[in-house]
């Protein structure tokens, strides 16, 4: 995780000064991050960054009592009503074909699979347009 992360932030812009890192244990994983970070000589994290931990809605209800104020995104100043937790929604839909899989091979399986996740990914990107040209009508009237 800790290559994963340091991989995803080096890919920040510079003038990126604060990150908020959603991660469903950060109330363990963040506590020695940094120190993890300059022990390991494949590991590196901008001085300048003040990353923020916290974890999403969903699993955070799993935790006791005392993660809610430290890691709740309700008390995170501009993560507005974020849930954090979009790789579990897009999995759901996965449901629906989840017993018709059980007798395949892992072959077929992960074809199936393959399948209906990037129907899903065609579906969100023709939306998305949907979206944006709405968007620029919207502003294209406030502009008026």
């Amino acid at each position: 995780m800790d290559y994963s992360i340091c991989g995803a932030i080096q890919q920040l812009q510079p003038q990126i000064d604060k990150l908020l890192l959603l991660y469903d244990v950060n109330c363990e994983w963040s506590i020695h991050f940094k120190d993890r970070v300059k022990a390991g000589p494949f590991l590196s994290v901008r001085e300048d960054l003040n990353i923020l931990y916290s974890i999403g809605k969903f699993h955070l209800g799993a935790h006791i009592k005392e993660c809610f104020p430290l890691f709740s995104l309700n008390f995170v100043k501009g993560a507005g009503q974020l849930d954090g937790e979009i790789i579990e929604t897009l999995w759901s839909s996965l449901n629906e074909v989840s017993g018709s899989t059980r007798g395949m091979t892992k072959a077929h399986r992960q074809e199936i699979l393959d399948d209906h996740m990037n129907d899903s990914n065609w579906k969100k990107l023709v939306k998305s347009r949907e979206f944006m040209c709405l968007f620029r009508i919207y502003i294209q009237l406030i502009s008026l």
